[in-house]
């Protein structure tokens, strides 16, 4: 499912600056990441993405829903599975009830919903812990909940803003297997600021940098930006790091 963003305005509040002015981007089918340092919109655009926020001038297309058509904020909001950095917990729920009340309010019905967050539970390897609170949850452990809680409709779209934040070395290696592993036909668009994260699992990069992109395109084509002679396994940081300097 492709996705496209269309001339776009947004800013935080009526008298913030623009985090974003006459942005375009198109994000083909398949695995994206999208990078850029702290404060470059990453997360403003993955909102924007999922119409958690809506954009002040512009639109985004999701498939063949956009978010200037009323009508189309339901169906498109059900194509998209959203992984915010703040996993929210509720109160006295477990681990399985929480992943079911995100697959029944995707439009599921509770016998469904309650099968489907067994199914992505599984495939972030939570299932033996679905009947634990998820209050008790670990951090790396909610990582995965809130993956399991995005997976968990089949979404069309897949989003997940810096998934890997606040976890050590060895957790960010088992959320990427974990990622790597999930059978999904889904347009996903990952953004992290931590050049560690690339790798062969994405098809095409996207770099981001004071609301506009410095760079857009495949993978093999941005680590050729690396300088030459430089170790193999530095050359996503080191392209990242020749292209924020052009800027």
């Amino acid at each position: 499912m492709k996705i496209r963003v269309d001339e776009v305005t947004h800013a935080h509040g009526w008298f913030g600056a623009p985090v974003f002015e006459g942005f375009n981007l198109d994000i083909p089918p398949g695995r994206t990441v999208l990078l850029g340092p702290n404060g470059a919109g990453k997360s403003t655009l993955m909102s924007l993405l999922a119409s958690a926020v809506l954009p002040r001038k512009g639109r985004i297309h999701i498939g063949e829903h956009r978010t200037d058509r009323r009508r189309d904020l339901a169906p498109l909001r059900r194509a998209v599975g959203w992984m915010p950095q703040t996993i929210a917990t509720v109160t006295g729920l477990t681990v399985r009830e929480q992943v079911a009340y995100h697959a029944w309010a995707k439009g599921e019905n509770r016998a469904d919903a309650w099968e489907s967050a067994l199914r992505a539970l599984r495939a972030v390897n939570m299932a033996d812990l679905a009947d634990r609170s998820v209050r008790k949850l670990s951090g790396g452990q909610l990582r995965r909940v809130g993956l399991a809680q995005s997976i968990v409709h089949r979404p069309g779209v897949l989003l997940l803003d810096e998934p890997t934040a606040g976890l050590d070395p060895a957790q960010r290696n088992a959320f990427r297997r974990i990622l790597a592993e999930l059978d999904t036909s889904a347009t996903v668009l990952v953004s992290t600021h931590q050049t560690g994260d690339l790798s062969d699992l994405f098809a095409s990069v996207i770099v981001l940098a004071d609301g506009r992109t410095g760079y857009h395109g495949p993978t093999a084509d941005f680590l050729a930006l690396a300088p030459q002679g430089d170790n193999p396994e530095r050359r996503a940081e080191a392209a990242y790091s020749t292209l924020l300097e052009q800027r």
